[in-house]
């Protein structure tokens, strides 16, 4: 194939990526974490405030969780909270995101002399569904990746000119103290010790040259970016209430193992060591099988691998290593060398088999044809509406035909699996938009009839009522503990004006009136659900309807 060939499918697949991650941003049904809904109900506090410091939540101990930067770029793209949207507090991530491809892209040309390995780099972040499901909502995860990993990729990308210069530990300081202000002090931990590796490698391993040379570098950028973290202590007015609920509960808290020692933790369970040394396949998603393969290729074939490449594995591992130590162990934890792995990949995949690829696009094509099956059953329990019109057909029909192609083909096996998950997120999407849309919104006539009243809201995480600030702007917000049976006639009596999430087929309490109602997904599932589902018992458990109420039961105003 020509290169210009090359240059046009890369650039659609490209295209098609940034084109993925900003659609339908602003919806509330994107993959995503509960801890966007806390920061989400800072920020619009902060900013009401009219001061940047200190942070401001009416929530117990959910104030100082975070270093402020994520919520000052909160206050900033929304306006100071007068353009109060989902899309406009997520978009700095996606930029975030796009930018971290942009290095993956750089560092695996640079490493390889290609350009298709570059794209085949950052094509592959773009498809890990830690990305997707991070990297999009307004979390900390998209700064964090990006600027902890910028120092290593630029002492790979100039490596030996980079390694030798005695300024650039200022610029590595900055921008780690920029990362930690917007995740943790703790980070400098795990990119302090990859560095020093990197710098004792480039040394021979050799500890007096080390020590000689690179050791003030390493203390340099410790101390700068520490001073730099430092400034939220000097800058806000309580610096007390950040030692205490930053300092103390959110960092050093994750080292209390609540239950049981900390060894057996350690050991076993759902946050054992194990259970994190599977994060990095995990965090892979659909890509899982072919980063199993790359990671059993570099095991039994070590000497293979070339400098850069064990670069690459060695902040894996120290990520890997460090995050085992507190009692708390996620995978979401190793996001930050996510990037260093799309570039393994991109320097790797040639050497595994087809085969590891294969499973990926024969997942991807399970996956599509489960979307289409309850696509097809909410369809027919909703026949008044026209929920998925011919194009989504369409989309799943060439998402299927992508990854069949590529199974067929074997040019097209390997760039394929990442461009068929891309299609899959997509596919995704584009089977949640109904609730994106009319059906899943509460029409203005709504809003207005409510705004300025008290609407008692169902949650089940923290902050989760914050979500129906974009439903019902104009409302008065209060939440209520969701139960997963709840009962009508109670909340009825308990609240004038109240949200309830129940059954398709659920009628209105007696004594109620209802107001509106729009199709919601459930989440959060518990276990005895997880199994109904892994038992087929799919569509009563994913679908509900939520139903704007108003009772003339209720005497007075609510209680919690």
């Amino acid at each position: 194939m020509k290169a210009w060939a090359h240059w046009l499918l890369y650039g659609m697949a490209i295209a098609l990526g940034v084109f993925v991650y900003f659609f339908d941003l602003g919806g509330q049904h994107i993959p995503k974490n509960g801890d966007e809904y806390p920061y989400a109900h800072i920020v619009r506090l902060t900013a009401a405030s009219g001061h940047f410091l200190p942070l401001q939540s009416e929530l117990t101990d959910m104030r100082n969780t975070k270093p402020p930067l994520l919520f000052w770029q909160g206050i900033a793209s929304t306006h100071w909270g007068q353009d109060w949207t989902l899309f406009q507090l997520r978009y700095p991530s996606v930029i975030y995101t796009l930018a971290t491809a942009l290095l993956v892209f750089l560092l695996g040309w640079r490493l390889s002399r290609e350009t298709a390995t570059g794209f085949s780099g950052a094509l592959a972040f773009l498809a890990f569904f830690s990305t997707y499901r991070f990297g999009r909502p307004f979390l900390t995860n998209p700064p964090e990746v990006f600027w902890l990993f910028l120092p290593f990729f630029i002492l790979l990308y100039w490596q030996a000119t980079a390694f030798a210069s005695r300024l650039l530990p200022l610029l590595l300081g900055a921008i780690i103290g920029i990362g930690l202000l917007y995740k943790s002090f703790a980070l400098l931990l795990p990119v302090g010790l990859g560095l020093s590796w990197w710098y004792l490698r480039e040394r021979q391993y050799r500890i007096g040259p080390f020590l000689r040379q690179d050791a003030w570098k390493l203390a340099l950028i410790a101390l700068i970016s520490l001073a730099l973290f430092s400034l939220w202590f000097i800058l806000d007015p309580e610096p007390q209430a950040i030692w205490q609920e930053f300092v103390v509960k959110e960092n050093a808290g994750k080292f209390d193992p609540q239950s049981g020692g900390y060894l057996s933790k350690l050991l076993w369970g759902g946050s054992s060591f194990w259970v994190l040394a599977l994060g990095y396949p995990v965090n892979a998603g659909l890509l899982a099988f072919p980063v199993l393969g790359l990671m059993m290729a570099a095991l039994r074939r070590p000497k293979e691998l070339s400098g850069p490449e064990r670069m690459l594995w060695i902040w894996l591992f120290v990520m890997l290593v460090v995050f085992s130590l507190p009692s708390q162990r996620s995978s979401r934890y190793l996001l930050a060398a996510m990037p260093a792995l799309a570039v393994l990949c991109a320097l790797g995949w040639s050497r595994i088999s087809r085969s590891w690829f294969a499973m990926t696009l024969i997942l991807a094509a399970i996956t599509v044809a489960a979307l289409g099956y309850l696509s097809y059953r909410l369809q027919l329990a909703m026949p008044s509406l026209d929920l998925y019109p011919a194009p989504y057909w369409l989309l799943l029909g060439a998402t299927l035909a992508v990854a069949v192609a590529a199974i067929a083909l074997p040019a097209l096996t390997r760039p394929g699996a990442s461009v068929a998950t891309l299609l899959v997120f997509l596919s995704l999407a584009a089977f949640l938009r109904p609730f994106e849309g009319p059906p899943g919104l509460y029409t203005s006539a709504t809003q207005q009839r409510v705004a300025g009243r008290e609407v008692w809201v169902p949650y089940d995480f923290n902050a989760g009522f914050e979500r129906y600030r974009f439903l019902l702007p104009a409302a008065g917000i209060k939440g209520y503990e969701e139960q997963r049976e709840p009962d009508v006639a109670v909340l009825a009596r308990r609240y004038p004006l109240f949200i309830v999430r129940l059954p398709l087929e659920a009628a209105v309490c007696a004594g109620c009136r209802l107001i509106s109602e729009r199709l919601d997904l459930r989440g959060r599932h518990s276990p005895a659900e997880m199994n109904e589902i892994l038992q087929g018992k799919v569509f009563g458990n994913l679908f509900l309807k939520e139903m704007l109420i108003e009772s003339s039961l209720a005497s007075g105003a609510g209680k919690p």
